[in-house]
């Protein structure tokens, strides 16, 4: 083993080389073992005594040589005194089939050394020297193996001041790769993922090309999860990048049956589990959703365009969720009448016909569809079958705009005045007066689910933007900012979207107006303060050359519909316009965006869906 064995027992050493007809020369055994015990080597021993090996790799037949190589030491360093009786019971022992010494492994280096057949590497290039060189050799290996930590940094040092350019060329290539250690194939593959867990996707992306382990590592579904919860549906702290929320495209991955005969052939078990919608891999939705955030900010879609309005379309909604086979798509328009459109194939699956004037807006959901027109009526339909329900009369001069939440409905008027109607009570409810022009727009506060809608907003003709409390029936607060007619607003998570005919749209703080009721504490004062919200401009965007008539908003971004004919992308972060969409041959006067789509309608008779995810 160590060249301390050697020198105390030479003779013995010796003798036995000789019995083997290779006196003096050193086999690939020995060769693997001397440099092996460098592994056992720690650099924090205080230059103690080496530790041999007790057991060596590629070493097809163990000899009485091996054995003797690999005896244990002493506590001083040499040999035991009766090594040579230890050397024929550990002989017996292996012959029997019995371990009688426990194997000690090597470092992860050496480890590497062995698994990649670098000695015997060194073992061909050793026997093709002369004999007098391959001992000189195998002695210097010999005496390195053998020495402390302290000793061998002296002894490379010294051979480092030996050497010329060519040989320290040598090293520097040979030390490039040696010290390179893959932490992943020593670590747990549970501490791996912890450490890969720290990666954002494109490191995880370059990740997965290192090599066949890493790639495995890189494509665990747990390392995807978390990032997509990083990503979709939120701003990422790191990066600032949000996507899309597609959870639902998630579960609709095609069945894993192959064949319609081996369905057959299999048992009923299999067949159910063939059955079951297989869930796609995270790393699939994270790419689906980055390509799509990706098309967003570029401006990069498909353009579709649904032709059968006959004057200029005024209100749009869509929805991917209220059927299970396809979008569906509701506009309304001058030409008085209301249609529904199949959204993947663009065809009209019913006409509305019934108002006597104008159609100025609609809103539907998975049971019904109302509509509000210019001839003063609010109008209940059952859009599936395209059938009329009933007519709510509602403002005489005429119905401009709509919107309800759960069981309240609400509608604003030509005259100035916003009308709450509960379908609970049965009809109307009561009147807001207080706006002096045409009421453009209305937004109900709350989910219309489990929250309580307390607030309502308003856009008017007048300038101005209101805050309605519902339980007292009272203005709460007047918005003022714009110079010009306010045509749409959005509410979400306490901001307050507004766009107007003086060209900008504006971000107000409004707050969330949800508090626990009044117990007098400050923390209850405070935290109603920050429910109510400041009613300050947050931000106001700049970028339309003619007035906004309309516009939407998400968690990252904001859509607006201009007189200019153009459609614009906004960044929520910075206000900045990140897409202009151009197409629409007149004037854009109404929008609707969902995950990866806008749908738009203008005065040119024509509704367009601009789709992101293709």
């Amino acid at each position: 083993m160590p060249a301390a064995h050697q020198t105390t027992e030479p003779e013995a050493h010796t003798a036995w080389s000789a019995g083997t007809g290779r006196a003096g020369s050193t086999s690939e055994a020995q060769t693997n073992e001397l440099l092996h015990t460098n592994g056992e080597h720690s650099d924090e021993d205080g230059g103690g005594p080496v530790q041999p090996h007790h057991e060596l790799l590629h070493t097809t037949q163990e000899t009485p040589e091996v054995l003797w190589r690999a005896s244990p030491p002493a506590e001083d360093g040499k040999p035991h005194e009766g090594g040579a009786e230890w050397i024929e019971g550990q002989w017996k022992a292996r012959a029997r089939g019995v371990d009688a010494a426990p194997a000690r492994k090597l470092c992860v280096r050496h480890q590497r050394m062995a698994d990649e057949g670098t000695n015997l590497k060194l073992q061909q290039s050793l026997d093709a020297l002369p004999e007098d060189d391959r001992s000189s050799i195998s002695q210097i290996w010999s005496n390195f193996s053998a020495s402390p930590h302290s000793r061998r940094a002296l002894i490379l040092q010294g051979l480092l001041t030996m050497c010329c350019f060519s040989q320290l060329s040598l090293l520097t290539e040979q030390l490039s790769q040696l010290i390179r250690i893959d932490p992943f194939a020593v670590l747990p593959r549970e501490v791996s993922l912890k450490v890969a867990g720290y990666l954002d996707a494109t490191s995880l992306c370059r990740a997965a090309q290192v090599s066949k382990r890493w790639r495995c590592l890189a494509d665990d579904d747990v390392l995807w999860r978390g990032i997509c919860e990083q990503h979709i549906g939120q701003r990422c702290k790191k990066c600032g990048w949000s996507l899309p929320v597609l959870e639902k495209k998630r579960k609709r991955a095609g069945s894993p049956c192959s064949s319609s005969q081996d369905s057959e052939e299999a048992p009923p078990a299999a067949k159910r589990a063939r059955l079951r919608p297989a869930l796609r891999p995270w790393k699939d939705v994270y790419s689906e959703r980055m390509t799509v955030e990706q098309n967003w900010r570029r401006g990069r879609c498909t353009v579709a365009e649904l032709k059968g309005h006959t004057d200029g379309v005024m209100c749009v909604q869509y929805s991917d969720e209220v059927h299970p086979s396809f979008g569906v798509l509701i506009s309304g328009s001058y030409d008085r009448t209301v249609r529904v459109w199949n959204m993947n194939t663009g065809a009209q699956l019913h006409c509305l016909t019934g108002h006597t004037r104008a159609v100025r807006a609609l809103q539907f959901d998975d049971v019904k569809l109302i509509t509000g027109g210019m001839d003063g009526t609010l109008k209940v339909w059952d859009w599936r079958r395209g059938e009329f329900i009933r007519t709510l009369p509602a403002h005489p001069q005429g119905v401009v705009s709509l919107h309800f939440r759960g069981n309240i409905l609400a509608s604003g008027g030509v005259e100035g005045l916003v009308k709450v109607w509960s379908t609970e009570a049965g009809g109307y409810t009561f009147t807001l007066a207080g706006h002096t022009d045409w009421v453009n727009a209305v937004q109900l506060d709350g989910d219309g689910a489990g929250e309580e809608t307390r607030r309502l907003f308003s856009g008017s003709d007048d300038g101005t933007i209101r805050e309605w409390c519902l339980r007292d029936r009272t203005c709460t607060r007047i918005l003022q900012g714009h110079v010009a007619q306010v045509q749409s607003i959005r509410l979400r998570e306490g901001i307050l979207i507004t766009g107007s005919l003086d060209n900008t749209i504006k971000e107000w703080d409004v707050g969330t107006g949800v508090y626990a009721e009044d117990s007098g504490s400050a923390d209850n004062v405070e935290e109603r303060e920050k429910a109510k919200g400041t009613g300050k401009t947050l931000k106001t965007y700049f970028g339309h050359i003619e007035g906004v008539w309309g516009v939407e908003v998400d968690k990252t971004r904001v859509v607006s519909a201009s007189h200019d004919r153009t459609v614009k992308v906004w960044s929520r972060e910075d206000g900045r316009c990140i897409a202009t969409l151009v197409g629409h041959q007149a004037a854009v006067s109404c929008l609707a965006i969902g995950e990866e789509r806008i749908v738009s309608g203008g005065d040119d008779n024509v509704v367009r869906i601009w789709s992101f995810g293709e």
